[in-house]
C-alpha cells in the first residue's frame, strides 16, 4: 500500500469521528468533516484511485450543502467532475455541472457557475454534443446576469456552431439570433455583420432562399462591405436560379475565412436548379413517312372529287356566256 493510500485512510478516519456524536457533543462536525474528505479525496487522486477520490468528494459537498457552504460544496463537485471524466458517463457529467452552478449561483458567484458549465460542455463534446449544446446555452443564461453580454455570447456561440455541425438547422437560426442579440446589446456591431452571413447560409442550407433573403434585409445594415458583397451574390444567384454564380459565391474568400462549422456549411449547401431550355424540333433523317389514317384518306377523296366537279360546272358556264355573246354580235 502506498503512503497515499494510508494518508487518505487516514482522513476519512479523521472525518468518520467529526460526524460521530457524544454527551459532551451534540451535533457533527461538519465542517471538518468535509474538510477531511478533501484531503483524502485529493490523496486518492494522487494514488490514481480515481473512483474512490469521487467519491470523497461527493461526501465532502453532501456536507458542505448541510453547514450551507455553497461554494465549498459546488468546488467539490467540481473537483469530482475533473477526476472522474474520464470513467463518468456523459449524462452523470451533465446532472454533476448543473449541480455545481447551481450551488456557485446559491453562493452569489454566477461567474463560476457558468465556468464550470463550459468547461464540462468542452468535456462532453464529442461523446455527446447534444448535452453539450445544453450546458452552453446555460452558461450564457447564467453569465448574461452576471458578467454582461460578451461572454454570454461566447458561450452561446460555441452553441451554434455545434448545432450546425449536427445539421440541426432549425435550432442553429435560433442560436444565432441569440447570438445576435447578445452582440447587440454590447455594441460589438461588427460581430453581427459576419453572424448575418452565417445565418444567410444556415436558411440556404434549410432550403429556404425566402428566409434567407429576410434575415440579410433585418440585419444587413450592420455588414461591411466584403460581407454586403457575398450576401448579395449568394441571394442573386438563387432568384436567378443560376448555379455557376452560386457556386462562385458559396466558394468565395470571406466564406472560406469563417469559423470551419460555416466554411464546411457553405460546401454542403445545395446549388439552385436552373431551368434547362426547350429542345427545338428538328426533322429526323430517314424517318418514316407521318401515319395517316383510312377515314382520313376517304375523306381527302372525296374533297378532291367534290372540288373537281365544282372547277367543272364553273368551265361549262364560262364556254356558255362566251357561246352566247359571239352570237349577239353576229346579229349586229
Amino acid at each position: 500500500m502506498s503512503a497515499k493510500l494510508h494518508e487518505a485512510q487516514e482522513h476519512c478516519k479523521a472525518a468518520e469521528k467529526f460526524l460521530k456524536t457524544s454527551l459532551l457533543k451534540w451535533k457533527p462536525d461538519y465542517d471538518s468533516a468535509a474538510d477531511e474528505y478533501s484531503q483524502a479525496a485529493q490523496c486518492y487522486r494522487i494514488a490514481r484511485d480515481l473512483q474512490t477520490s469521487k467519491d470523497c468528494y461527493f461526501k465532502a459537498a453532501e456536507l458542505y450543502k448541510k453547514n450551507r457552504a455553497f461554494f465549498h460544496a459546488a468546488k467539490a463537485l467540481e473537483n469530482a467532475i475533473i477526476v472522474g471524466k474520464e470513467i463518468t458517463p456523459p449524462d452523470q457529467l451533465y446532472s454533476l455541472a448543473c449541480d455545481s452552478s447551481s450551488l456557485y449561483q446559491q453562493h452569489g458567484s454566477g461567474d463560476s457557475g457558468a465556468s464550470v458549465l463550459d468547461k464540462v460542455a468542452k468535456i462532453i463534446e464529442e461523446r455527446a454534443p447534444e448535452l453539450a449544446v445544453k450546458l452552453f446555452q446555460q452558461a450564457a443564461d447564467v453569465s448574461s446576469t452576471e458578467s454582461g453580454q460578451h461572454q454570454g455570447s461566447e458561450y452561446i456561440s460555441k452553441s451554434s456552431r455545434i448545432l450546425v455541425k449536427l445539421q440541426r438547422y432549425d435550432e442553429a437560426v435560433d442560436s444565432l439570433r441569440r447570438e445576435i442579440g447578445f452582440h447587440q446589446e454590447s455594441g460589438n456591431i461588427m460581430a453581427v455583420g459576419r453572424l448575418t452571413v452565417a445565418i444567410v447560409l444556415v436558411q440556404l442550407a434549410r432550403g429556404d432562399a425566402v428566409a434567407a433573403e429576410k434575415a440579410y434585409k433585418e440585419w444587413g445594415n450592420n455588414c461591411e462591405v466584403p460581407e454586403m458583397q457575398t450576401i448579395e451574390q449568394l441571394l442573386q444567384a438563387y432568384d436567378e436560379e443560376d448555379r455557376e454564380s452560386a457556386k462562385k459565391a458559396l466558394a468565395s474568400p470571406f466564406i472560406r475565412s469563417m469559423d470551419v462549422e460555416y466554411a464546411r456549411l457553405a460546401a454542403t449547401i445545395p446549388l439552385p436548379e436552373s431551368l434547362e431550355p426547350v429542345p427545338k424540333g428538328g426533322v429526323r433523317e430517314n424517318a418514316a413517312p407521318s401515319y395517316v389514317s383510312a377515314s382520313a384518306n376517304s375523306i381527302a377523296k372525296m374533297d378532291n372529287e367534290v372540288n373537281t366537279r365544282i372547277q367543272s360546272s364553273f368551265e361549262a358556264a364560262q364556254d356558255t356566256k362566251e357561246q352566247g355573246a359571239e352570237d349577239e354580235g353576229g346579229l349586229c
